[in-house]
């Protein structure tokens, strides 16, 4: 349950919030002699304002092939190369895709729901075989079945909570 709070988290993070954010190209691959590499193992990742990005590589002749893996990852942002540092601008986002941004981030949450849910699944179904089995007692299997409720709760509890963080920060409010 808590690695499906953690992945929705990570998620969460790469959406796009009109914010200039490191996390913003975490998913960046770059092609480093010949494998993708993640963009932070090969280059320093800062935002230098609430609108820019400036991403410095560790080695200078990686520069364009740092910009060309920022164009094609489909994150709507245009780098410059400079020839020592890529600059990023991160334009506003419009009133429309800010609300795009919100269903994105209710469809990531529910996703999260759903897999703690199967997680609760799981055990409760393990639980019901135990008891049948006559491993556990009636009230043993009972009240497992009520703690296993209570941290279902808990980790469903945070989730609404980093969704409406969430939602805040796109909607600027």
């Amino acid at each position: 349950m808590d690695s499906a709070v953690e992945h929705c988290r990570n998620e969460l993070s790469q959406i796009r919030t009109g914010r200039a954010t490191p996390a913003l190209l975490d998913t960046v691959k770059v092609l480093y002699y010949g494998s993708p590499t993640p963009l932070k193992s090969i280059a320093n990742v800062v935002a230098q304002d609430a609108t820019l990005l400036v991403v410095q590589p560790f080695d200078k002749t990686t520069l364009s092939d740092i910009e060309k893996a920022i164009q094609t990852a489909d994150l709507g942002i245009n780098p410059s190369n400079d020839g020592n540092v890529i600059r990023v601008p991160i334009p506003p986002l419009t009133e429309e895709r800010r609300h795009d941004m919100v269903k994105l981030v209710h469809k990531l949450i529910e996703e999260g729901r759903i897999s703690i849910r199967n997680v609760r699944k799981d055990i409760n179904n393990h639980l019901r075989d135990s008891e049948q089995n006559h491993e556990i007692s009636e009230n043993e299997s009972q009240f497992a079945h009520d703690e296993i409720q209570k941290i279902t709760n808990q980790h469903i509890e945070k989730l609404n909570e980093l969704s409406s963080m969430k939602e805040k920060e796109v909607l600027g409010k």
